[in-house]
């Protein structure tokens, strides 16, 4: 039995690309690893932000966000059956690490970015370059 990665960031494209690993590693035997990556803005983003609040925590943030895609897309009861993994880092990068040694990766043709008008998003264009297991993207 082998492992099935796959990118969650709550567009409708990762959740696609979740109910495919799910459905693949129904048919492989595999496990369902969903991961979730979050980074801090960069220094110019953050100088137009308010200040953050003392009690301010993104990884409970991105892990709330990661269990609510996970029971919209599969259920309460799909949604225990998948590993979740939430991390500080770049997305691509986060992607690229834990799918070393995984049987699949898969991700959304496109999640939250500025480029809607590109055919594949960066991460997912980055992923299918550089990653070292087969690569899987679901498109709209």
């Amino acid at each position: 039995m082998g492992r099935i990665v796959v990118g969650v960031d709550g567009s409708d494209a990762s959740i696609k690309a979740l109910r495919w690993a799910v459905r693949q590693a129904e048919l492989t035997g595999d496990t369902v690893e969903a991961v979730n990556s979050w980074e801090y803005p960069a220094t110019s983003w953050a100088s137009m932000m308010p200040g953050m609040p003392e009690d301010f925590d993104p990884q409970a943030v991105a892990t709330v966000a990661l269990d609510e895609a996970l029971e919209e897309a599969l259920g309460a009861e799909g949604a225990a059956s998948v590993e979740r993994i939430v991390v500080i880092g770049n997305p691509a990068q986060t992607l690229l690490e834990r799918s070393r040694g995984a049987n699949l990766l898969v991700v959304g043709a496109r999640g939250y970015s500025g480029f809607k008008a590109t055919l594949l998003g960066s991460v997912s264009l980055h992923v299918t370059q550089h990653a070292t297991c087969p690569v899987t993207v679901v498109h709209d």
